[in-house]
């Protein structure tokens, strides 16, 4: 697995960069023993301090966690201990779940100044990427949706082969959205 760890405002040091490469490899390991790479973010806010750790434990699944602490070590033991308790509780679900990606899908960056329906102040919508669909459940694009920490994910329907798409409401509930395809 590929380990990444940088540090902004903060000097990390050779201890604490050792020591956090070790203690994320047993940590993701213990899961996925084939996990593609993992990036360690230390970042000091004022007083205290935030680790943000992503991790891409299998191909299609990001699982993400942050944690603060006013210790850079105790800061990022917390995000590890919540990393753990992330894998082990979905890494029966994203086995039975896992599938090939179905199909790219081309995005490209709109001007909502070239848009001759916008009206006032509109910013700009820029989603420049190519990305994956999984084909899976509902319930498993939820849980994908919660790992990765998205606000909404747009996947193929495993029950009907059909673009659907799950998304956090304000209320903190899950929206889905299934078209109508005729």
């Amino acid at each position: 697995m590929q380990i990444i760890i940088t540090g902004q405002q903060i000097n990390l040091g050779d201890n604490l960069r050792s020591y956090a490469e070790k203690a994320l490899d047993a940590a993701v390991s213990k899961y996925f023993a084939d996990a593609i790479s993992a990036d360690v973010r230390v970042i000091k806010e004022g007083e205290e301090i935030r680790t943000d750790i992503t991790v891409h434990p299998i191909a299609g699944a990001l699982v993400k966690t942050t944690a603060f602490s006013a210790d850079a070590y105790a800061s990022f033991d917390g995000a590890v201990a919540k990393l753990s308790r992330q894998l082990s509780r979905y890494k029966n679900r994203l086995t039975d779940h896992r599938a090939e990606p179905v199909e790219m899908v081309d995005m490209a960056v709109i001007d909502a100044k070239e848009d001759e329906e916008e009206v006032g102040d509109a910013p700009v919508i820029i989603a420049e990427m190519q990305t994956e669909l999984p084909i899976c459940t509902v319930s498993g694009a939820v849980m994908r949706m919660d790992l990765a920490g998205l606000p909404a994910l747009m996947f193929k329907n495993s029950a009907h082969g059909g673009l659907n798409m799950v998304y956090r409401r304000p209320d903190g509930n899950i929206g889905w959205i299934d078209p109508k395809n005729k």
